[in-house]
């Protein structure tokens, strides 16, 4: 078996290697990860766009359901994990995993509460999202999967986030990674060869969400981690399940408010018909690929941060950051360079009805003109969060598809009609780096300028 470090070697590496090889050495695995995460999801929107364009739409319209199924999962493993980091980092180890064990237990038990009570309502709910007639064919069987595996789905996402704090995050990508590529086998198999429909896409998704989450808690339970999972210390108090949701708020902000983003940039694509909520489905899809990808950089970068920031070594986090950002700009830059370029191509491989590659074209390079800024926005927000500073990360958090985004999705459409609806996730985005900046200067002002190590 491989050698994993303890707690005192992975501290010792954490505050003497250098930081672009530290750096570098967490974000290519977890970028893989989001990688092969994203990968299935869009195979996902791939094989039911196949089907025909009310099913690529239904998937549109239950990525709401979903978005507050990851709210609940992100935010508690997200929390859970910047307490982690920060813990280990103060070398206080029995703290770290009584947050590790409390945040799993209370992820399985709210993955039940919140995905088996949207299943219990189904119809009613897709109806309010006003899934049409012809979509909602699509997205009951959809929809019913993907709820079905929510303590799972949650649970995962909590022992992804604990590997990563802890500085594992080769193992967290193994347990994301071979259940993203068995996604991507069975959904032909569901779909087409069982004749399963959009319903067969979900139940691979499940089927792969099952099969990661044994894998990550083998991690565990064989000694392959740092933290263990050890059920007789889970907290029995209140204020430790309090810390682990406000810390980790800024996530449920950001996830919530894009189930709600998601919701509200359907109800107004559909008054433009299918064609349009299929298209900006599929470009968004597109974007949030990229998107992924700079989160899993970030999350690379934030055990760095709250491991030598709580260890004293400030200056170390501040580098992480910074390191962080030119890769994740430079990656963001070819990206919006190639998806401009080739929009309609890209569009096309999805779907051939001409409306949804020319909306769908149209939406991919209204993105592409921000996305460049995407990777500074989001690690600001992600610095604050893994540090501690819940105020300013929750607030952050709730800009790009909150603050800003609804006031846009809103107003644009009264003037500009269909493009209205598909600029303004990116003028979200571009208000969101406007203000993350006066944050980013504040941050070095306060806490890192003058600052002796």
């Amino acid at each position: 078996m491989a050698h994993v470090p303890n707690s005192a070697e992975q501290y010792e590496k954490m505050i003497g290697t250098p930081i672009p090889q530290l750096v570098s050495s967490l974000a290519i695995p977890t970028t893989i990860s989001m990688l092969v995460t994203v990968i299935y999801n869009t195979a996902d929107t791939y094989f039911v766009s196949q089907i025909n364009k009310s099913a690529s739409a239904a998937v549109g319209m239950v990525y709401t359901l979903m978005a507050i199924l990851q709210a609940v999962g992100y935010g508690l493993g997200m929390g859970a994990g910047s307490l982690i980091s920060r813990k280990l980092g103060e070398k206080d180890d029995d703290a770290a995993e009584r947050y590790a064990v409390s945040a799993f237990v209370a992820a399985i038990l709210a993955g039940a509460v919140v995905g088996w009570g949207c299943l219990a309502g189904l119809k009613p709910i897709l109806r309010a999202l006003k899934c049409t007639d012809t979509m909602l064919p699509y997205a009951v069987p959809y929809a019913h999967w993907i709820l079905l595996a929510a303590p799972v789905s949650c649970a995962s996402f909590v022992l992804n986030n604990t590997l990563r704090a802890e500085g594992e995050s080769t193992l967290a990508m193994w347990g994301l990674g071979l259940g993203g590529v068995l996604n991507i086998v069975l959904d032909p198999l569901f779909i087409f060869t069982l004749d399963m429909g959009a319903g067969g896409a979900a139940l691979a998704t499940a089927v792969s969400q099952v099969v990661s989450f044994v894998l990550l808690l083998m991690f565990f339970l064989t000694g392959r981690s740092i933290v263990r999972l050890r059920l007789r210390i889970v907290s029995r108090h209140f204020r430790d399940y309090w810390l682990i949701f406000t810390t980790g708020l800024p996530t449920v902000c950001r996830q919530g408010l894009g189930s709600v983003a998601s919701a509200v940039l359907n109800m107004q694509a559909v008054l433009y018909g299918d064609a349009a909520v299929s298209a900006i489905t599929i470009a968004n899809k597109l974007y949030v690929f990229v998107r992924n990808l700079v989160i899993g950089i970030g999350q690379g970068f934030q055990p760095v941060a709250g491991y030598n920031y709580s260890a004293g070594k400030r200056r170390r986090a501040w580098q992480a950051f910074w390191f962080s950002s030119l890769v994740g700009t430079v990656l963001c830059t070819v990206c919006a360079i190639v998806m401009a370029i080739f929009a309609r191509p890209i569009l096309w491989w999805f779907c051939s009805d001409a409306e949804v590659v020319r909306i769908g074209a149209e939406t991919l390079r209204f993105s592409c003109i921000v996305l460049p800024l995407l990777a500074v926005s989001t690690f600001v927000n992600q610095l604050y969060q893994c540090l501690g500073y819940r105020t300013a990360a929750t607030f952050l958090a709730s800009c790009r598809q909150g603050i800003f985004f609804l006031p846009a999705v809103l107003l644009l459409p009264l003037w500009l009609h269909c493009a209205g609806v598909e600029m303004s996730q990116p003028v979200a985005d571009l208000l969101t780096f406007v203000i993350s900046m006066p944050f980013l200067a504040a941050f070095y002002r306060h806490h890192i300028r003058g600052h002796a190590e």
